[in-house]
């Protein structure tokens, strides 16, 4: 029995979801379907310039997965850009990436979603158990430091 694919890990969902060619007549063109973990793929190594290793890390596999990962989402770009064919951003094997918060006044701890503290940020982090403000990211991981919490606590509430 083959192992079971492990889910991949990626920071936020696509704002857009398809790229059709200029002037081909609605309809008439092919398309690529690009997974949502091959457009995270291209995003941390092409366009933020990790490397492999690093991008193997945020993604939560392996640097030969990510790799092939990433191999299949680069064909599938070139594909379309020389035969000018359609991209839509759909379906994958991925879970958004999720911050573990505590509260440091009462001990509570729950997930939030990086969506969520973009949200959270401009209304204000507070604990749902105590109403506390003294809140940490618990993962403090490459994600964290770089998104949600800047490897500060999250005292958005008294900011």
């Amino acid at each position: 029995m083959p192992r079971p694919v492990k889910q991949r890990r990626i920071s936020a969902l696509p704002s857009v979801s398809q790229y059709i060619p200029y002037n081909v007549p609605e309809g008439v063109y092919d398309e690529n379907i690009l997974a949502v973990e091959e457009l995270e793929a291209i995003r941390l190594k092409d366009l933020i310039g990790l490397d492999q290793e690093e991008c193997a890390k945020l993604m939560n596999v392996s640097r030969a997965t990510f790799q092939n990962i990433l191999s299949s989402a680069r064909k599938k770009v070139a594909d379309s850009l020389v035969n000018g064919k359609a991209i839509r951003v759909k379906g994958g094997n991925y879970v958004r990436n999720v911050c573990r918060v505590m509260c440091k006044e009462c001990g509570a701890m729950w997930n939030e979603t990086f969506e969520d503290l973009e949200r959270i940020k401009k209304e204000g982090l507070i604990c749902p158990n105590c109403g506390g403000h003294d809140l940490e990211c618990v993962f403090q991981d490459k994600f964290c430091g770089d998104v949600c919490c800047k490897r500060k606590r999250h005292r958005r509430g008294q900011e």
